[in-house]
């Protein structure tokens, strides 16, 4: 008797078995692995708008209407990759009701290096304690020879009922336009 070949060969049986195994495999590997990098980079897809909107600073009861600026804090929710935060300082402003009832708001920061300005009600105008330089009350520069690009930076008032709202917003330092921190 002659004895036939008996190399192995691949019948159409095991290559449908064999490839269904690895395509159902592979499904079953990248599910995990697909959850896995969602959460992964979720951050990098979330909008992070920032504030921009209007942030309810006090009311209009505790802002007399004497044209004397009075410092508020600006506190608004925060949101990074993973958390939220309620009631978080983001900055303060200045705020000055005159007695024909006009609210106007400055950002604290100093246009020059972005230090705090203090009002000084004795010589009714701010004081940036980094560099010597002072703004008048309406938030102009007021010392020549000023290293500071512009004068202090007026934000945008709503009167909503008795509160007064502030769209809050840092610039950029050092630049004599006004542009936006992101």
């Amino acid at each position: 008797m002659e004895e036939k070949d008996k190399t192995p060969q691949t019948h159409r049986r095991d290559f449908f078995k064999k490839s269904l195994a690895l395509a159902f495999g592979g499904t079953a590997a990248a599910v995990p692995i697909a959850a896995g990098l969602m959460v992964t980079f979720d951050p990098l897809r979330r909008n992070f708008a920032g504030v921009g909107g209007a942030v309810k600073v006090t009311s209009l009861d505790a802002l007399p209407a004497d044209g004397v600026p009075r410092k508020f804090p600006v506190l608004a929710d925060k949101v990074d990759a993973w958390n939220r935060y309620s009631n978080v300082p983001i900055g303060a402003v200045y705020l000055r009701r005159t007695k024909d009832d006009k609210i106007t708001a400055l950002n604290v920061l100093c246009p020059h290096a972005g230090c705090f300005v203090d009002y000084m009600p004795g010589k009714g105008n701010y004081l940036c304690p980094c560099h010597v330089s002072s703004f008048t009350i309406e938030g102009k520069i007021d010392s020549p020879g000023s290293p500071s690009p512009r004068g202090l930076d007026e934000l945008e008032v709503q009167v909503r009922n008795t509160e007064v709202w502030v769209v809050f917003q840092n610039f950029q330092a050092g630049r004599p336009e006004k542009v936006p921190v992101t």
